[in-house]
């Protein structure tokens, strides 16, 4: 597993980092303790050392963090995020005050069994609250020495600007890949203008793009698919034609859809990191096999290709979730 920065921050992270969030939210029942815990730590033993969590996923999930790498502290780089009314995601009300932020942290910084935040997102733009006063907020905690580096997450381009000169923002998270590529008309521009990173999460469509969905997948409850409109009916079908063609990359490279995917995702730029979550450990060892991938200019070109003649069915989110993205 290579290292790559994170924009001119400094901050060094393995090339693919791990997504925790379906450990406990968002993808149905949690994963057992014991077997989540086992998965963590074999993420590192396969050389990722970047690992994202946040208050919104439950506390058992900053928790599972801390007691899986506790032993390693010293080797991983531990994101988390604040910015829900209460921690709480499934509201849709956002806090961002700066008394809450400060909160969050030292909550965090307890769960996490650590003296300090590696990267701490504001995880959705609270526009009760001027981004100038969160980012002055995070300053604090970093002169402090609880937070090493302030990031934004799914934050619009001015946004990003107006934070970035109170707090130079050493990463943007937001959702990209082959299925969700509006971070290219700006927000792509702005963070290499400024030298800020890019943690993709989602790089893998929720699952679609790993062929883990198709016309006949049901989802739990609890599972966010469930209302996500481009899983269902029609839209669903007409995106699993997409699948396909990836999948036929795939088959010629001897690669899975998957993993072309996340090595499209790995060639776009060098300062882009990518945090595919699972559950399994097969999953986990597909998903660290794409680093392996050597993805040439004529089929990042075919698939460009693919995905420009044929638009992808559906939002990404709900259409009250979707005016919290880009603001």
């Amino acid at each position: 597993m290579k290292k790559r920065v994170l924009g001119k921050s400094g901050l060094e992270v393995s090339e693919l980092g791990f997504g925790c969030m379906g450990l406990s939210f968002g993808y149905g029942a949690p994963t057992d303790e014991r077997e989540a815990i086992k998965l963590i730590r074999s993420a590192h033993d396969m050389g990722v050392t970047f690992f994202d969590t946040a208050e919104a996923y439950g506390a058992v999930n900053e928790e599972l963090l801390g007691k899986a790498l506790a032993g390693v502290r010293a080797e991983v780089v531990f994101a988390t995020k604040f910015g829900w009314k209460d921690g709480d995601a499934r509201t849709g009300e956002l806090d961002s005050r700066p008394e809450r932020i400060k909160l969050v942290a030292e909550q965090s910084l307890k769960r996490l069994k650590t003296d300090r935040i590696d990267l701490f997102y504001q995880h959705r733009v609270d526009l009760d609250v001027p981004i100038e006063e969160v980012a002055g907020a995070v300053k604090d905690l970093i002169a402090e020495g609880k937070v090493k580096h302030f990031g934004l997450s799914e934050a619009g381009a001015q946004t990003i600007r107006r934070a970035h000169a109170v707090q130079p923002v050493t990463a943007l998270q937001s959702e990209y890949s082959l299925f969700t590529r509006e971070p290219e008309v700006e927000i792509l521009p702005t963070l290499e203008e400024l030298g800020i990173g890019f943690v993709p999460f989602s790089p893998l469509g929720k699952g679609i793009l790993a062929g883990a969905v198709d016309t006949g997948t049901t989802f739990t409850d609890g599972d966010i698919r469930r209302t996500l409109p481009r899983f269902q009916g029609e839209a669903r079908e007409a995106n699993l034609q997409l699948v396909s063609a990836i999948g036929a990359i795939a088959t010629r490279k001897s690669a899975t859809s998957a993993q072309v995917a996340l090595a499209w995702l790995l060639a776009q730029k060098s300062w882009i990191v990518p945090i595919p979550g699972t559950t399994k450990l097969h999953r986990l060892q597909e998903n660290v096999g794409a680093i392996d991938v050597e993805i040439t200019t004529d089929e990042i070109n075919e698939l460009n290709a693919i995905f420009s003649k044929t638009a992808v069915q559906g939002n990404r989110y709900t259409e009250q979730s979707m005016k919290l993205v880009g603001r």
